[in-house]
């Protein structure tokens, strides 16, 4: 019984040092690139720092607050010109799939452009 109890809080140990070498190593920015695409206006500041734990939809509400472009007019958002990630997806999972030396190219328009 205490060896099932040893095991057991050996692996809680170890679950948690995991945990602690991840929070560790996740940078707290991350440096966003916006690009436009076809007619869409282009910003005045292309690269900003966020902080890499927030949602994809942060990114869309900040670029729409950007841009001056209310809810209903239309935006398409990408990642390296080819998806558009769940808006509940972190940004840091994103630069860590998708990015380049800590970076993430996010690519918008005002009609479809990619699948």
């Amino acid at each position: 019984m205490s060896e099932v109890t040893a095991s057991s809080a050996a692996g809680a140990t170890t679950a948690d040092a995991v945990a602690a070498a991840a929070a560790i190593t996740q940078p707290k920015k991350v440096v966003v690139k916006f690009r436009s695409i076809g007619n869409a206006p282009i910003l005045k500041k292309s690269v900003y720092k966020i902080s890499s734990a927030q949602r994809f939809q942060a990114l869309i509400v900040f670029l729409r607050k950007e841009l001056g472009y209310k809810a209903i007019e239309p935006l398409f958002v990408y990642v390296n010109s080819a998806f558009s990630p769940a808006p509940d997806e972190t940004v840091y999972n994103l630069v860590r799939c998708f990015g380049l030396d800590n970076q993430l190219t996010i690519n918008y328009a005002t009609t479809p452009a990619w699948g």
